[in-house]
């Protein structure tokens, strides 16, 4: 008898000695297992910084700075609204699925991308008309609006393999240029593509021609709407050819294009016997060529949103 109580005892005194000292080894145990989960614990990207490059009646161009520490590798997404929207929203953000967010994602992953950004590393976006090349994509290509004319932007850097994606930077707002409409004004490229002898949606045919001479190439109305209608995709040609056959439709309905005469005539001459038209285009033209054909489609853009020449036609637009 006393030979179990004794036993009994040195058996409690043990457990009690062990559940005593049970809660710091345990600590001591886990301590490796916490340290790895924030050694395995990715790094966040830093935020890209905005500024305002230019604006036209119809679209801002901006520039996108990567942050200090690791750039933006996978590249960057944009997002924007009216100012309005803004402070009717409390001065926050609409939520994702509002159809008055709008956003664009500009991918570092692309071949042939310029949204691989280097820390520090800047790169232009235009946001209104988008200007599309390879990794750029958006849920509204509409052009910006001189009436609304105040808006709030926002951008994150994108995740990569190895780094969490950015924060949003603050919120940076930033204007188009005010309307300025004379009686005969100009349409952006996306108008004539929507108002043409294929209307889209309720719209009629706006068009003042039937045919339409770009290089020494002359298209039917048809072709040359087939033109507008197949997306840049980063060809400098196809996006010089939109903004001409734009100005030129401008130019046939009236609007004054003395300011960008000189740039409808180097335009014609850069694009000389090529073909534009889908799946026709088959040379490489040399980095120079397309240098040259990149320089004169800004000039052309800029009359047709109505930063330069006559002024947009915002009303009609809008």
């Amino acid at each position: 008898m006393r030979t179990y109580l004794t036993l009994s005892l040195l058996a409690l005194g043990l457990s009690g000695a062990f559940l005593s000292c049970s809660t710091p080894e345990l600590d001591d145990l886990n301590a490796p297992t916490r340290a790895t989960q924030a050694t395995n614990k990715k790094a966040e990207l830093s935020a890209p910084t905005l500024s305002t490059v230019e604006a036209t009646q119809t679209s801002i161009t901006l520039r996108v700075t990567a942050g200090a520490g690791e750039g933006a590798p996978a590249g960057f997404s944009l997002q924007w609204m009216s100012a309005a929207d803004y402070v009717a929203n409390g001065n926050s953000w609409l939520s994702s699925d509002d159809p008055r967010l709008f956003k664009a994602s500009f991918s570092g992953n692309a071949n042939q991308s310029r949204y691989n950004l280097a820390p520090n590393q800047s790169v232009t976006v235009n946001i209104g008309e988008m200007l599309f090349d390879n990794g750029a994509s958006t849920t509204s290509a509409k052009a910006l609006s001189c009436i609304t004319q105040q808006y709030v932007f926002r951008a994150f850097a994108h995740a990569t393999s190895s780094l969490q994606r950015s924060d949003f930077t603050a919120p940076y707002q930033a204007a188009t240029l005010s309307c300025r409409a004379s009686a005969t004004c100009t349409f952006t490229q996306d108008y004539w593509r929507t108002h043409g002898p294929i209307p889209v949606g309720n719209n009629r045919n706006e068009w003042p021609l039937t045919s339409l001479t770009l290089g020494t190439t002359t298209y039917t109305d048809l072709q040359a709407l087939s033109i507008l209608n197949t997306p840049a995709e980063g060809s400098a040609l196809l996006t010089l050819a939109h903004q001409l056959i734009a100005a030129k439709l401008n130019e046939a309905k009236g609007a004054d294009a003395t300011s960008i005469s000189q740039y409808i005539g180097s335009a014609d001459a850069q694009l000389g016997s090529r073909s534009l038209l889908p799946g026709t285009t088959t040379d490489q033209p040399t980095s120079s060529y397309l240098g040259a054909v990149s320089t004169l489609t800004q000039p052309l853009l800029n009359y047709n949103e109505g930063a330069t020449g006559p002024g947009h036609c915002a009303e009609a637009e809008d």
